[in-house]
């Protein structure tokens, strides 16, 4: 395995903190993420976080209680601003040191003093709130997953369901920065034109195909100078860490705006991201062969390496959850409408960064990119309710009744990620949770 395991990945490695060892805790000691954070309802600033069990440390706080030295002392000196992007700039090195530095002040191992001090440095996550952990200068979203265009295309190009481009170079297009909010998002319905089936004129109007996208987000940390490449080897040095990434899509919209260039309304209004990064250290036991097909294209030189192979897909677990008005009213649970991995990807993370800089594009500590729409090959297995109600011919039956063609007022859409694997700890992304307020009156 070319990927480095340490320390920090052994499964045995409990903390002191008891809610961090509990089964099916999303933070364990193993894991560790980074989010911007302050306690809600106050006028507090925002600073950086680590998430352990059900707490948060407060890094401005550890920064300043003489806990940390050296390279650590500085990694958390840059996190305690009101965004990462200084930190993530810092590079793998100083990444890493914190996180072994933090591993060690929450090992159960450590002297009691210690853990007094450290304490003192932890809030709740119950008694929180997050905004976006970055300020993201670029977002690119990308369009990888061959099961959700051959999925999308079959309903509207059934004899010809995916470009030839696809399958030699990972599409993206640049989307807008603007828009994207953290997990808890609510926003409007949008409004705008579309084409009815049969019409001579399109129609203004709020969407009637609302969709969800169900993504991961990467953090670009370390960028490159403008004309300079990232090379498929050295992307895992470029890329901080992971979210979950809901790409809102008004598909009504969409499918009209879309000739001859790429989304515009249909996917600015909104984005929603979870609070938590998950770095690529806490990622490295997750790590799987990517492979292509012989059937298939083989990728271009510049995006092809025997480390791509040996370990470019990343197995995340992935589920999309819908929880109607109707679920809150009556106090319901919501229903889970899709369980995938993100190890089906058509493309990796590494050929998606080569390929956004093989032109000499700059990416800049804090820049954004989107997985593009995460689908499986089984049925149960789509990222889009585009796939799962075939462009909404076949609605959804909920459990309490309902149906779903696309989504209604009052929706919320949960996004839920994790890795497990034998021999390693479970670690989990949190919960990217977004919804569906009424348009705004038509102007």
């Amino acid at each position: 395995m070319i990927m480095q395991l340490d320390h920090t990945h052994d499964a045995a490695c409990k903390s002191w903190l008891e809610s961090a060892d509990a089964p099916g805790c999303d933070f364990p000691i193993q894991n560790l993420p980074f989010a911007v954070f302050r306690r809600a309802g106050t006028g507090e600033a925002f600073r950086g976080g680590v998430a352990i069990g059900d707490q948060v440390v407060d890094l401005g706080a550890l920064s300043r209680a003489g806990l940390l030295n050296g390279l650590a002392g500085q990694a958390a000196a840059a996190c305690a601003q009101p965004a990462l992007n200084e930190f993530f700039a810092m590079g793998p090195a100083a990444w890493r040191a914190l996180r072994h530095r933090l591993f060690a002040l929450l090992e159960s191992s450590v002297f009691a003093s210690t853990t007094n001090a450290l304490r003192g440095c932890l809030v709740p996550q119950a008694d929180v709130e997050y905004t976006v952990p970055a300020r993201i200068g670029d977002y690119t979203d990308f369009y990888t997953s061959i099961h959700h265009a051959l999925n999308v295309g079959r309903l509207f190009r059934p004899d010809d369901p995916i470009t030839p481009n696809f399958r030699w170079i990972p599409i993206a297009y640049h989307g807008r920065v603007s828009s994207i909010g953290v997990s808890g998002q609510k926003f409007r319905r949008p409004l705008g034109q579309s084409m009815p089936p049969g019409a001579a004129a399109p129609a203004y109007a709020p969407c009637a195909g609302l969709d969800y996208e169900l993504e991961l987000g990467i953090f670009i940390g370390q960028g490159n100078a403008q004309g300079e490449q990232i090379g498929v080897d050295a992307a895992q040095d470029h890329i901080f860490g992971i979210c979950l990434l809901n790409d809102w899509s008004a598909r009504d919209i969409q499918f009209w705006e879309m000739a001859p260039l790429g989304p515009f309304l249909a996917k600015n209004f909104a984005t929603t991201i979870s609070p938590w990064i998950v770095t690529m250290d806490a990622l490295a036991p997750y790590h799987q062969a990517w492979t292509r097909s012989a059937q298939e294209p083989q990728p271009l030189a510049y995006l092809e390496s025997p480390k791509v192979r040996a370990e470019g897909a990343l197995d995340i677990q992935l589920e999309v959850w819908l929880e109607t008005a109707q679920h809150r009213s009556r106090g319901d649970a919501a229903e889970r409408l899709t369980h995938t991995s993100f190890k089906h990807q058509y493309w990796s993370v590494a050929q998606m960064v080569a390929h956004h800089t093989v032109g000499g594009c700059n990416l800049q500590a804090g820049d954004l990119l989107g997985s593009g729409t995460i689908s499986g090959p089984g049925e149960t297995e789509a990222g889009a309710i585009i796939e799962l109600t075939r462009a909404g011919r076949e609605p959804l039956k909920l459990a309490n009744g309902e149906q779903r063609g696309f989504l209604d007022d009052g929706d919320a859409v949960i996004f839920k990620g994790w890795c497990e694997k034998a021999g390693h700890a479970r670690i989990g992304f949190g919960e990217n949770r977004g919804e569906v307020l009424p348009a705004l009156d038509s102007v």
